[in-house]
């Protein structure tokens, strides 16, 4: 089951910053996120355009 999209929806990935090696991925509604914040001080979210988002998806499937 895939989540609704709409024009309010944020898509992001999660990078770990020792490593620098993306940790998770994933969109939401803008009011679910917390507004750009970093609570975890080991990992930064980086936001993308919905065109990156799927860009990047798409080549992580053709690898997998």
């Amino acid at each position: 089951m895939t989540k609704d999209q709409d024009t309010d929806t944020r898509y992001f990935l999660d990078i770990e910053i020792e490593t620098l090696k993306v940790t998770s991925y994933g969109y939401d509604h803008k009011n679910n996120l917390d507004k750009g914040r970093q609570p975890d001080s080991k990992s930064h979210r980086l936001f993308l355009t919905k065109g990156q988002y799927n860009k990047f998806i798409e080549r992580c499937e053709l690898k997998a």
